[in-house]
Protein backbone atom coordinates (compact mmCIF):
# COMPACT_ATOMS: atom_id res chain seq x y z
CA UNK A 1 0.00 0.00 0.00
CA UNK A 2 1.26 3.11 -0.86
CA UNK A 3 1.60 6.03 1.78
CA UNK A 4 1.33 9.27 0.75
CA UNK A 5 2.71 12.35 2.15
CA UNK A 6 -0.98 14.30 2.01
CA UNK A 7 -4.27 12.32 1.83
CA UNK A 8 -7.33 14.33 2.10
CA UNK A 9 -10.74 12.12 1.45
CA UNK A 10 -14.21 13.78 1.07
CA UNK A 11 -12.85 16.52 3.54
CA UNK A 12 -15.88 19.19 4.35
CA UNK A 13 -15.52 22.28 6.83
CA UNK A 14 -17.76 24.51 7.76
CA UNK A 15 -17.80 27.91 10.24
CA UNK A 16 -21.91 28.20 11.25
CA UNK A 17 -23.49 27.86 8.42
CA UNK A 18 -20.41 28.71 5.35
CA UNK A 19 -19.03 25.76 4.02
CA UNK A 20 -15.48 26.99 3.09
CA UNK A 21 -14.55 23.40 2.31
CA UNK A 22 -16.76 21.10 0.18
CA UNK A 23 -15.91 17.51 -0.42
CA UNK A 24 -12.42 18.08 -1.04
CA UNK A 25 -9.83 14.92 -2.43
CA UNK A 26 -6.02 14.55 -3.39
CA UNK A 27 -3.54 12.58 -2.66
CA UNK A 28 0.09 13.99 -2.63
CA UNK A 29 2.47 11.53 -3.83
CA UNK A 30 6.67 11.63 -2.68
CA UNK A 31 8.76 13.43 -3.68
CA UNK A 32 6.61 16.07 -5.82
CA UNK A 33 5.80 19.82 -5.72
CA UNK A 34 2.46 21.05 -5.48
CA UNK A 35 0.95 24.18 -6.46
CA UNK A 36 -2.66 24.31 -4.49
CA UNK A 37 -3.88 27.14 -6.67
CA UNK A 38 -7.38 29.26 -6.23
CA UNK A 39 -8.45 32.75 -5.49
CA UNK A 40 -8.69 34.63 -2.39
CA UNK A 41 -11.34 33.40 -0.42
CA UNK A 42 -11.15 29.93 -2.21
CA UNK A 43 -10.66 27.86 1.18
CA UNK A 44 -6.81 27.31 0.70
CA UNK A 45 -5.90 28.36 3.91
CA UNK A 46 -8.36 26.43 5.71
CA UNK A 47 -7.54 23.14 3.91
CA UNK A 48 -4.11 23.30 5.16
CA UNK A 49 -4.61 23.91 8.61
CA UNK A 50 -6.78 21.01 8.50
CA UNK A 51 -4.55 18.95 6.20
CA UNK A 52 -2.14 19.80 9.43
CA UNK A 53 -4.85 18.90 12.35
CA UNK A 54 -5.03 22.57 13.43
CA UNK A 55 -8.59 22.07 12.72
CA UNK A 56 -11.49 19.17 12.39
CA UNK A 57 -13.08 18.22 9.50
CA UNK A 58 -16.77 18.02 9.90
CA UNK A 59 -16.93 15.53 7.15
CA UNK A 60 -14.39 13.05 5.53
CA UNK A 61 -10.43 12.92 6.63
CA UNK A 62 -7.19 13.75 6.15
CA UNK A 63 -4.07 11.35 6.35
CA UNK A 64 -0.14 12.71 6.88
CA UNK A 65 2.38 9.80 6.08
CA UNK A 66 -0.16 7.15 5.82
CA UNK A 67 -1.66 8.61 9.85
CA UNK A 68 -3.91 10.77 11.48
CA UNK A 69 -1.68 14.08 12.17
CA UNK A 70 0.38 13.12 15.39
CA UNK A 71 3.19 14.98 17.43
CA UNK A 72 5.41 12.41 16.06
CA UNK A 73 4.67 12.64 12.18
CA UNK A 74 4.13 16.59 12.39
CA UNK A 75 7.91 16.27 13.28
CA UNK A 76 8.13 15.53 9.67
CA UNK A 77 6.60 18.57 8.57
CA UNK A 78 7.38 22.23 7.92
CA UNK A 79 4.69 24.89 8.12
CA UNK A 80 4.73 28.49 7.25
CA UNK A 81 1.26 29.83 7.91
CA UNK A 82 0.19 32.35 5.76
CA UNK A 83 -0.26 34.99 9.03
CA UNK A 84 3.37 35.63 9.92
CA UNK A 85 4.86 36.35 13.18
CA UNK A 86 7.93 35.53 15.23
CA UNK A 87 9.28 36.53 18.74
CA UNK A 88 10.45 39.96 18.43
CA UNK A 89 13.19 39.77 21.10
CA UNK A 90 15.34 37.26 19.71
CA UNK A 91 17.86 37.04 17.50
CA UNK A 92 17.57 35.86 13.82
CA UNK A 93 19.44 32.57 14.38
CA UNK A 94 17.93 32.05 17.77
CA UNK A 95 14.79 31.93 16.15
CA UNK A 96 15.08 29.30 13.87
CA UNK A 97 16.91 27.60 16.60
CA UNK A 98 13.74 27.52 18.69
CA UNK A 99 11.83 26.13 16.12
CA UNK A 100 14.28 23.41 14.67
CA UNK A 101 14.53 22.38 18.66
CA UNK A 102 10.63 22.12 18.95
CA UNK A 103 10.97 19.39 15.34
CA UNK A 104 13.37 17.26 17.81
CA UNK A 105 16.90 18.81 16.47
CA UNK A 106 19.78 19.65 19.73
CA UNK A 107 19.79 23.21 19.86
CA UNK A 108 23.69 23.09 18.32
CA UNK A 109 22.61 21.24 15.03
CA UNK A 110 19.66 23.95 14.69
CA UNK A 111 22.34 26.55 15.17
CA UNK A 112 24.12 25.41 13.09
CA UNK A 113 21.49 24.57 10.50
CA UNK A 114 20.35 27.83 10.81
CA UNK A 115 23.59 29.63 9.99
CA UNK A 116 23.53 27.77 7.05
CA UNK A 117 20.31 28.80 5.58
CA UNK A 118 20.52 32.37 6.58
CA UNK A 119 24.19 32.34 4.84
CA UNK A 120 22.13 30.35 1.88
CA UNK A 121 19.74 33.77 1.74
CA UNK A 122 22.09 36.00 2.18
CA UNK A 123 20.88 37.52 5.59
CA UNK A 124 24.25 35.78 7.76
CA UNK A 125 25.23 39.19 8.41
CA UNK A 126 21.93 39.74 10.59
CA UNK A 127 22.10 36.42 12.77
CA UNK A 128 22.53 38.00 15.90
CA UNK A 129 20.40 40.85 15.17
CA UNK A 130 16.57 40.91 16.90
CA UNK A 131 13.84 40.63 14.74
CA UNK A 132 12.28 43.59 16.31
CA UNK A 133 15.26 45.18 14.19
CA UNK A 134 14.60 43.78 11.08
CA UNK A 135 13.03 45.00 7.98
CA UNK A 136 9.46 43.19 7.38
CA UNK A 137 11.08 41.59 4.78
CA UNK A 138 13.83 40.14 6.27
CA UNK A 139 11.88 39.06 9.01
CA UNK A 140 9.88 37.40 6.83
CA UNK A 141 12.69 35.40 5.02
CA UNK A 142 13.77 34.62 8.63
CA UNK A 143 10.22 32.83 9.66
CA UNK A 144 10.71 31.14 5.56
CA UNK A 145 13.80 29.79 6.95
CA UNK A 146 12.44 28.33 9.95
CA UNK A 147 10.39 26.26 8.33
CA UNK A 148 12.84 24.84 6.66
CA UNK A 149 15.60 24.09 9.67
CA UNK A 150 15.12 20.43 10.42
CA UNK A 151 15.32 19.56 6.65
CA UNK A 152 11.23 18.72 6.88
CA UNK A 153 10.22 15.23 4.63
CA UNK A 154 7.02 17.35 3.73
CA UNK A 155 7.11 21.04 3.38
CA UNK A 156 3.66 23.17 3.28
CA UNK A 157 4.29 26.66 2.47
CA UNK A 158 0.80 29.16 3.10
CA UNK A 159 1.70 31.73 0.42
CA UNK A 160 4.89 31.46 0.08
CA UNK A 161 5.51 34.54 -1.95
CA UNK A 162 3.18 37.13 -0.23
CA UNK A 163 5.47 40.16 0.44
CA UNK A 164 8.98 39.41 -1.05
CA UNK A 165 10.20 41.52 -3.54
CA UNK A 166 11.29 39.70 -7.14
CA UNK A 167 15.07 39.54 -5.88
CA UNK A 168 13.89 37.60 -2.54
CA UNK A 169 11.18 35.49 -4.73
CA UNK A 170 13.90 34.06 -6.87
CA UNK A 171 15.43 32.74 -3.84
CA UNK A 172 12.54 31.39 -2.50
CA UNK A 173 11.97 29.74 -5.61
CA UNK A 174 15.52 28.47 -6.01
CA UNK A 175 15.37 27.04 -1.70
CA UNK A 176 12.17 25.11 -2.96
CA UNK A 177 13.94 23.79 -6.02
CA UNK A 178 16.95 22.99 -4.20
CA UNK A 179 14.89 21.06 -1.51
CA UNK A 180 12.52 19.16 -3.66
CA UNK A 181 16.09 18.12 -5.31
CA UNK A 182 16.86 16.38 -1.96
CA UNK A 183 14.04 14.45 -1.73
CA UNK A 184 11.44 17.21 0.07
CA UNK A 185 7.42 16.54 -0.92
CA UNK A 186 6.43 20.31 -0.95
CA UNK A 187 2.55 21.78 -1.06
CA UNK A 188 2.56 25.22 -1.54
CA UNK A 189 -0.50 27.48 -1.85
CA UNK A 190 -0.91 30.52 -3.88
CA UNK A 191 -2.83 32.46 -6.54
CA UNK A 192 0.08 33.59 -8.91
CA UNK A 193 0.69 31.46 -11.47
CA UNK A 194 4.29 32.33 -12.20
CA UNK A 195 5.59 30.48 -9.57
CA UNK A 196 3.49 27.55 -10.12
CA UNK A 197 4.34 27.51 -13.76
CA UNK A 198 8.16 27.54 -13.21
CA UNK A 199 7.95 24.84 -9.98
CA UNK A 200 5.19 22.52 -9.87
CA UNK A 201 5.07 18.70 -11.28
CA UNK A 202 0.99 19.26 -10.31
CA UNK A 203 -1.59 21.64 -9.44
CA UNK A 204 -4.57 21.07 -7.07
CA UNK A 205 -7.14 24.10 -7.91
CA UNK A 206 -9.64 24.93 -5.42
CA UNK A 207 -12.19 27.62 -5.83
CA UNK A 208 -15.72 28.42 -3.68
CA UNK A 209 -14.71 25.43 -1.84
CA UNK A 210 -14.86 23.12 -4.73
CA UNK A 211 -12.00 21.16 -6.00
CA UNK A 212 -12.00 22.72 -9.79
CA UNK A 213 -8.88 20.92 -11.18
CA UNK A 214 -6.19 17.68 -9.92
CA UNK A 215 -3.41 17.68 -12.62
CA UNK A 216 -0.14 18.31 -14.55
CA UNK A 217 0.28 21.85 -16.88
CA UNK A 218 -0.15 20.01 -19.65
CA UNK A 219 -3.71 18.37 -18.25
CA UNK A 220 -4.64 22.27 -17.14
CA UNK A 221 -3.70 23.57 -20.54
CA UNK A 222 -5.47 20.99 -22.86
CA UNK A 223 -8.86 22.24 -20.58
CA UNK A 224 -8.31 25.25 -22.17
CA UNK A 225 -9.18 26.74 -26.03
CA UNK A 226 -6.68 25.95 -28.94
CA UNK A 227 -5.31 29.06 -29.72
CA UNK A 228 -3.46 30.79 -32.70
CA UNK A 229 -2.06 34.32 -33.90
CA UNK A 230 -1.71 35.77 -37.16
CA UNK A 231 -0.03 38.87 -38.55
CA UNK A 232 -0.82 41.40 -41.18
CA UNK A 233 -0.36 44.70 -42.34
CA UNK A 234 -1.58 47.21 -40.22
CA UNK A 235 -4.02 48.24 -42.37
CA UNK A 236 -5.75 45.12 -43.14
CA UNK A 237 -9.08 43.93 -40.79
CA UNK A 238 -9.65 40.25 -40.81
CA UNK A 239 -13.09 40.74 -38.57
CA UNK A 240 -15.42 40.56 -41.54
CA UNK A 241 -13.89 37.03 -42.89
CA UNK A 242 -14.21 35.51 -39.63
CA UNK A 243 -17.73 36.95 -38.60
CA UNK A 244 -19.98 34.63 -39.93
CA UNK A 245 -17.79 31.73 -38.06
CA UNK A 246 -17.74 30.25 -34.68
CA UNK A 247 -14.14 31.71 -35.00
CA UNK A 248 -13.04 33.83 -31.66
CA UNK A 249 -10.96 37.04 -32.90
CA UNK A 250 -9.69 40.21 -30.92
CA UNK A 251 -6.70 42.19 -32.49
CA UNK A 252 -3.84 42.53 -29.60
CA UNK A 253 -2.22 45.54 -28.23
CA UNK A 254 0.13 46.93 -30.44
CA UNK A 255 3.91 47.05 -29.94
CA UNK A 256 7.21 48.98 -30.50
CA UNK A 257 8.49 46.10 -32.39
CA UNK A 258 5.62 45.72 -34.85
CA UNK A 259 4.39 49.28 -35.06
CA UNK A 260 3.65 48.22 -38.93
CA UNK A 261 1.60 45.30 -38.62
CA UNK A 262 -1.67 43.47 -36.16
CA UNK A 263 -1.24 40.66 -34.46
CA UNK A 264 -4.64 38.72 -33.87
CA UNK A 265 -5.45 36.48 -31.81
CA UNK A 266 -7.70 33.53 -32.81
CA UNK A 267 -9.48 31.09 -30.70
CA UNK A 268 -10.43 28.16 -32.52
CA UNK A 269 -13.62 26.21 -31.72
CA UNK A 270 -13.93 22.57 -30.93
CA UNK A 271 -12.94 20.46 -34.13
CA UNK A 272 -11.29 23.26 -36.04
CA UNK A 273 -7.36 23.63 -36.91
CA UNK A 274 -4.86 25.69 -37.86
CA UNK A 275 -4.95 24.68 -41.52
CA UNK A 276 -8.86 26.04 -41.45
CA UNK A 277 -7.61 29.15 -40.44
CA UNK A 278 -4.89 29.41 -42.92
CA UNK A 279 -7.25 28.44 -45.88
CA UNK A 280 -10.34 31.07 -44.38
CA UNK A 281 -7.47 33.71 -44.43
CA UNK A 282 -5.66 32.79 -47.97
CA UNK A 283 -9.05 32.39 -50.14
CA UNK A 284 -10.24 36.44 -48.61
CA UNK A 285 -6.77 37.23 -49.59
CA UNK A 286 -5.20 38.46 -46.76
CA UNK A 287 -1.61 38.95 -46.86
CA UNK A 288 -0.29 36.81 -43.91
CA UNK A 289 3.43 38.25 -42.10
CA UNK A 290 3.09 36.01 -39.01
CA UNK A 291 1.44 32.79 -37.84
CA UNK A 292 2.13 30.81 -34.77
CA UNK A 293 0.48 29.04 -31.68
CA UNK A 294 -0.29 31.16 -28.72
CA UNK A 295 1.45 30.09 -25.89
CA UNK A 296 -0.57 28.27 -23.67
CA UNK A 297 -0.96 30.40 -20.47
CA UNK A 298 -2.14 29.53 -16.40
CA UNK A 299 -3.76 32.47 -16.33
CA UNK A 300 -6.21 31.76 -18.63
CA UNK A 301 -7.14 28.37 -17.02
CA UNK A 302 -6.90 29.67 -13.58
CA UNK A 303 -9.76 32.52 -14.74
CA UNK A 304 -11.71 29.99 -16.88
CA UNK A 305 -12.53 27.22 -13.76
CA UNK A 306 -12.55 29.92 -10.89
CA UNK A 307 -15.46 31.39 -12.90
CA UNK A 308 -16.82 28.45 -13.60
CA UNK A 309 -17.18 27.54 -9.70
CA UNK A 310 -18.24 31.12 -9.05
CA UNK A 311 -20.93 30.35 -11.59
CA UNK A 312 -22.22 26.92 -10.16
CA UNK A 313 -21.36 27.14 -6.33
CA UNK A 314 -20.82 30.99 -5.51
CA UNK A 315 -24.40 31.74 -3.97
CA UNK A 316 -24.50 27.81 -2.20
CA UNK A 317 -21.68 27.54 0.11
CA UNK A 318 -24.21 28.76 2.84
CA UNK A 319 -25.88 25.74 4.01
Amino acid sequence: MTIHPIRFQGVTKRFGDFEAVSDVSFEIQSGEVIGFLGPNGAGKSTSLRVALGIMAPDEGHTELFGTAPTLINLRRVGFLPEERGLYKKMSARNVIAYFGQLKGMSRSAALKRGDELLDRFGLSDFRKTRISRLSKGMAQKVQILSTFVQSPDLLILDEPFSGLDPVNQADLERLIAEENARGTTILFSTHVMEHAERLCDRLVLIACGRKMFDGTLKDAFATQAHILRLATPEAVDILPHFSDSAFQVRALPPTEEDADRVWWEITLPQGASSQDVLKRAIDAGIAIEGFEPAEPRLRDVFVSLVSEAEEKFGASRHV
